[in-house]
């Protein structure tokens, strides 16, 4: 009677700690896609396994040791993702023993059936990491930054490509971008529709011109309701550019990388770039002013970040661990709302993000990471403030982007700055 006691309190030990690492480790990684399961699979075998079959509690301790890192960051979103990693930090408890415990326990009992579903799978996930689990994680390095990481190369885990949408390429970047000066990229989040068509009502009209292209780019969902609303707004405006990544906070650096790679394909002739978000307000004639004044060489504009240092707090969305980024301050980078690259790097920076290792902080990454080992300059700008501002027309002429603009006040900041009656001296 006690042994059975124990034995219960045993397993629910061991359920209660999976589920509590399963959980409060997701939040702090990168959503990526590993590992495909199968759409029924569960997230607990093991725990299952072991209740069914007692014989197994003898090796409960060395599984246990093993299964604590090893269903170390589980990753998924919001909208349902079914991705998950396994890997571990134990080489005495490999993949082969832990198949054969398994099997051992099940056929022993007797109890190998077809109608054991979740087992089975349970099966067939060990089998299909069997060349990972049981292995300690390899130390990747990012290419010239010297700074050690266990995330993966991007090449490894970013999918290329785009949608194949019917996106007007005429008005956006017509024979390649010959013609174009300025190409606009908004990176904007799937269900932020409202925000997209206030800035095509406003701001976004200066795509008009022929040598300005603007266009948004977003990932992809699995909500079927929401694919279908994107699709009809895809048909009724072709301005969207849709990558193949769950769009998610954390996968903002692939949202980057897609939109490098869009512009290298469809418009590697434009001048100049922006990288901007749907929150911002962007003064494009006071923008289309300052490239005017600039030369277009290997260069990023924008608010210059120096010194920044990591944020290690774990309940923080900008969370980065010393094995993500071990340096004490990041290199110098561009703030994300919006920086302007020089059409002449764009196809570097793409080809280069696929060989440095992930980091979710798309600025930190494309702006500083990879800018640095491309030895590219980040120059200040003092309008492109990247902040939000006192909403008068004088103080909004001066500025090139305003962060953190809601839908609504995306068309009076639109009113300030088309108002010719209102007069601003300069200082």
């Amino acid at each position: 009677m006690v042994g059975r006691l124990l034995r219960c309190i045993l397993i629910l030990m061991l359920v209660s700690f999976t589920v509590f690492s399963y959980f409060s480790k997701s939040r702090t990684m990168a959503k990526l896609n590993y590992f495909k399961l199968e759409p029924d699979s569960g997230d607990l075998f093991l725990s299952g396994t072991v209740s069914k079959y007692p014989g197994a509690q003898k090796d409960i301790d060395r599984i246990q040791r093993a299964f604590k890192e090893s269903i170390e960051d589980g990753i998924g979103n919001s909208s349902g993702s079914r991705s998950k990693m396994i890997t571990s930090n134990y080489p005495d408890v490999n993949a082969k023993d832990a198949i054969a415990l398994i099997r051992s326990r099940r056929i022993g009992q007797g109890q190998l059936q077809n109608s054991d579903k979740k087992e089975m799978e349970f099966s067939k996930v060990l089998l299909d990491s069997k060349h990972i689990l049981g292995r300690k994680s390899m130390e990747l390095l990012s290419i010239e930054t010297e700074v050690p990481v266990r995330m993966p190369l991007v090449r490894t885990i970013y999918e290329p490509g785009h949608l194949d949408n019917e996106i007007d390429m005429e008005r956006i970047c017509p024979r390649g971008g010959f013609y174009t000066k300025l190409l606009v990229l908004i990176t904007s989040a799937v269900h932020h529709e409202a925000a997209r068509m206030s800035i095509r009502q406003t701001w976004m009209h200066y795509g008009s011109r022929r040598d300005v292209g603007m266009a948004f780019v977003l990932g992809r969902t699995t909500n079927q309701t929401l694919n279908k609303a994107i699709d009809r707004e895809d048909f009724m405006y072709r301005d969207l550019i849709r990558g193949h990544f769950i769009d998610s906070y954390n996968n903002l650096t692939f949202k980057t990388i897609s939109l490098l790679e869009w512009t290298d394909l469809h418009c590697p002739k434009a001048k100049y770039l922006l990288k901007t978000d749907d929150d911002m307000f962007i003064n494009v004639p006071k923008l289309i002013t300052l490239m005017s004044t600039l030369k277009a060489n290997r260069s990023i504009y924008g608010r210059r970040a120096e010194n920044w240092k990591p944020i290690r707090n774990k309940w923080s969305k900008y969370h980065i661990s010393f094995a993500q980024y071990g340096k004490p301050t990041f290199p110098f980078f561009t703030t994300g709302p919006a920086y302007l690259l020089t059409g002449d790097i764009v196809h570097a920076l793409y080809l280069q993000s696929l060989n440095t290792a992930f980091l979710k902080l798309e600025d930190v990454f494309t702006t500083g990471i990879v800018a640095e080992s491309l030895d590219i300059r980040r120059v200040n700008v003092r309008e492109i403030a990247n902040i939000r501002t006192k909403f008068e027309a004088c103080q909004i002429r001066d500025r090139i982007s305003i962060h953190m603009v809601r839908n609504n006040e995306q068309f009076e900041l639109w009113k300030m700055l088309l108002d010719d009656t209102i007069k601003c001296t300069k200082k």
